[in-house]
């Protein structure tokens, strides 16, 4: 069984609390580069939840580097370490880019960063 636990009275979506747990124990050191993952039918049996909802999940952490699909072998943990800094530094990058292009400076950036923060 993937230690993963699901709660199912929160408001936050079930495929979002696997994907930030699976993103947990990579950066804890639980699931190392290479780990090879339980399939998408395997682990929404286990976890009570619908294939879906999982492969949404796995979806979600291979756009951002944190998996890596090799076909019929399965999913895998990324070999490029903890890939979720790779992603949260091309997104800062990205966010800085269209700030730059809309002409605002860095103040109102800021300022729009901790107002989305606060938000969460």
């Amino acid at each position: 069984m993937f230690p993963v636990t699901i709660d199912h009275d929160s408001p936050v979506p079930p495929y979002e609390q696997l994907r930030q747990a699976i993103i947990a124990m990579v950066r804890a050191g639980r699931l190392t580069a290479g780990t090879k993952i339980p399939t998408v039918r395997a682990l929404a049996a286990d976890l009570g939840l619908a294939p879906n909802t999982v492969a949404r999940a796995y979806r979600e952490l291979e756009a951002d580097g944190v998996l890596e699909t090799r076909g019929r072998q399965g999913s895998f943990i990324a070999s490029s370490g903890d890939p979720t800094t790779d992603a949260a530094g091309r997104a800062a990058t990205e966010y800085v880019a269209a700030i730059r292009r809309l002409g605002l400076d860095d103040a109102t950036a800021l300022r729009f960063v901790r107002s989305a923060l606060e938000a969460r």
